[in-house]
């Protein structure tokens, strides 16, 4: 059982991150505003750089105190079903006896009965529920996107969703006033593309044969960082072939949601190919938060990546006021205008015609399904003298709703 005292950081550990933070971002605005008075007088390059250095430090410890929230929150590993003796059979024949020593015998029956699931064609082991949530929880810190996003746990190979385009009547009417007949509501069917992502961490048999190597906790890091990287690219990038569907590869147009196709996204131009307007780079973001409808807005997010950030924190409004704060208080994340702004690595940078800015409601918008069962494959052969771990676990994703979901174009037109 992992020892969560010795993992889980403490008052003080948080509370000098937040002072840490606190600290760079008031030198990060000092700096900046110098950078803002000298800008008219010529380029200062030492000023420009330590402007950006420090915009690095910024985003550092915002992703330092961040990590230090959600691990403090995390449950430990060995917590689920702990007086259910099926459960506790099955993580002890599959920890101690199959992954340290390569024994298989009797694991099926035992996972049988713990899982009520048999051994798929492809091979492998189910891993026990509770490493299985801890991976799932564990995900959603990892992944930008699957943090964001509704998640839904499925028990078959599709999941399809109806969604209603309108079309019903209805209204207000007195006790006994009659009621007028109701149009037929129009219905589109979505599902999100389902693919199987893998992960093949190694050990040394030394490692495994090491009492007080914790082998769980090592496992759910390993395997949660793999995934991790593989969920990133997809839930933004992917094609939709045997993986997600990622959310910049929808067709998108200038149209609202009156008129726009059903399915396709809708982008706000910055009137600049590959820049900010020269006007006030301020107007550009309200105008991509105002094209989502007000149901939407409450619960929305922008999402851009690292260096995208670095470019904004240094914007002002027309008041002075800076658009990016950090986020100082108990999991307070940054925000953005007054938005949540996450970084996802895998958005594009700014450049021509880049749709390098989501921003939008993706509880509402996209839509991850898990089939649960991670299923593990022990190969001790291929590349002696490490001991393989093959796993496999099938993920799908998709915009469910178009509207809930806006992208800014850094194009002209």
């Amino acid at each position: 059982m992992t020892d969560t005292a010795t993992t889980q950081p403490g008052v003080r550990e948080i509370k000098r991150a937040v002072d840490d933070l606190g600290r760079a971002f008031e030198a990060f605005k000092e700096a900046n505003d110098q950078r803002r008075v000298q800008s008219g007088k010529g380029d200062d390059i030492v000023l420009e750089q330590k402007v950006d250095r420090l915009s690095r430090d910024v985003s550092t410890m915002q992703g330092n105190l961040d990590r230090l929230h959600l691990a403090a929150n995390r449950p430990p590993v060995a917590g689920v079903h702990r007086d259910d003796p099926e459960t506790e059979e099955h993580k002890a024949a599959f920890f101690d006896r199959f992954v340290r020593k390569g024994i298989e015998t009797g694991l099926q029956a035992v996972e049988a009965k713990a899982l009520s699931t048999g051994t798929d064609a492809d091979g492998g082991y189910a891993v026990p529920e509770a490493l299985d949530r801890s991976i799932e929880k564990r995900l959603v810190e990892a992944s930008p996107v699957r943090s964001v996003s509704n998640v839904v746990q499925i028990g078959t190979s599709n999941y399809k969703k109806l969604v209603n385009l309108g079309g019903a009547t209805s209204g207000w009417v007195g006790e006994g006033d009659a009621r007028a007949e109701t149009d037929t509501p129009s219905f589109q069917e979505v599902a999100p593309p389902l693919g199987e992502i893998y992960a093949n961490p190694a050990a040394t048999q030394a490692m495994l044969d090491d009492a007080f190597f914790n082998v769980e906790d090592w496992l759910a890091e390993e395997l949660t960082s793999e995934f991790a990287a593989q969920e990133g690219a997809a839930f933004i990038n992917g094609n939709g072939t045997n993986k997600p569907k990622g959310f910049l590869t929808y067709t998108t147009t200038a149209e609202v949601d009156s008129a726009r196709a059903f399915g396709s996204l809708q982008h706000v131009v910055t009137g600049v190919a590959g820049g900010w307007p020269v006007s006030d780079p301020t107007d550009t973001l309200l105008d991509l938060i105002y094209s989502l409808r007000t149901a939407y807005r409450s619960s929305a997010v922008f999402v851009m990546n690292t260096n995208l950030v670095a470019e904004i924190r240094k914007f002002k409004d027309g008041e002075g006021n800076y658009l990016w704060r950090p986020g100082l208080a108990d999991g307070q994340p940054a925000s953005l205008l007054g938005y949540r702004a996450i970084e996802a690595a895998d958005m594009p940078d700014r450049a021509a015609n880049t749709l390098s800015v989501a921003f939008g409601n993706f509880e509402r918008g996209y839509t991850i399904t898990d089939r649960m069962a991670t299923r593990i494959l022990r190969d001790p052969f291929t590349n002696k003298p490490f001991v393989h771990f093959y796993a496999t676990k099938r993920v799908g994703g998709g915009v469910v709703n178009s509207e809930a979901i806006k992208l800014l174009k850094f194009s002209a037109t």
